[in-house]
């Protein structure tokens, strides 16, 4: 059993927000909250996973209500230091069973978190969750990678996916169980407790694009687009990730 607590913890909370740089980048989150106010339609949004609020407060500012769900404490604590319950509510539990009521007409998942679900049974409940907050007709919004299992040398369970001064990330794979793990090697001088290096492990279950579209279906949804990235370019063989929205059919 993964304690998700403990890899989710103060430590990692505290330097989540990179503001301005990757993914908090104004050229990846503007596209990121311009398409997913569009999908709101004018109604509210719940965000699963809601972290320490890097989507839901621009999306909040743009003028679309936003309740989060999160495991996490601590990433509620930093969220918490950014805006209050009274404009971003959070529910602390998991996002294949919390609710925090019903009504919206968008959820959404972004940055690959439905991964964090190690099972698919547990990523099978997660549409069915978020098809009991959604009125009939919303939008349940996922943003995915597409495994790269092409890019395993034969014999090899993994690769090398960035490599530059200080940080080295290392993902193994089990093509078996579909679990990813990625091993974020940090070192040189930003370690600061004397040791030469720190590791961190994250655990991940990848999912193809088409067993993502049959969990759509068996919760009641049904695919509406697909695209390459948030500025909605065309999904191809050759992707390496997308933009998944389904709608609510019943």
């Amino acid at each position: 059993m993964i304690d998700q607590q403990r890899l989710w913890d103060d430590e990692v909370a505290q330097a989540y927000d990179t503001p301005g740089e990757g993914m908090f980048a104004d050229d990846v989150l503007g596209p990121t909250v311009a398409t997913l106010a569009e999908l709101a339609g004018g109604g509210a949004a719940v965000e699963f996973a809601v972290g320490t609020g890097r989507v839901a407060i621009p999306l909040h500012e743009a003028g679309v209500p936003v309740t989060g769900i999160e495991l996490s404490h601590a990433m509620i604590a930093r969220l918490r230091e950014k805006v209050g319950e009274d404009e971003i509510p959070v529910v602390q539990g998991d996002m294949a069973t919390s609710s925090v009521g019903e009504g919206f007409t968008l959820a959404y998942l972004v940055f690959n978190t439905i991964s964090n679900l190690l099972t698919q049974d547990e990523q099978i409940e997660c549409f069915h969750n978020a098809a009991r907050h959604l009125v009939p007709g919303g939008r349940f919004v996922v943003e995915l990678w597409v495994p790269q299992l092409r890019a395993l040398a034969p014999g090899h369970a993994g690769t090398v996916e960035v490599s530059r001064p200080g940080y080295l990330l290392v993902d193994t794979v089990d093509t078996l169980t579909q679990r990813l793990t990625s091993h974020h090697v940090r070192f040189g001088p930003e370690i600061a407790d004397g040791r030469e290096a720190r590791i961190g492990r994250s655990p991940h279950r990848y999912i193809w694009p088409s067993e993502l579209d049959l969990m759509a279906r068996l919760a009641g949804f049904a695919l509406e687009s697909r695209w390459a990235g948030w500025r909605r370019e065309e999904f191809t063989g050759e992707s390496t990730g997308h933009v998944s929205v389904y709608r609510l059919t019943g």
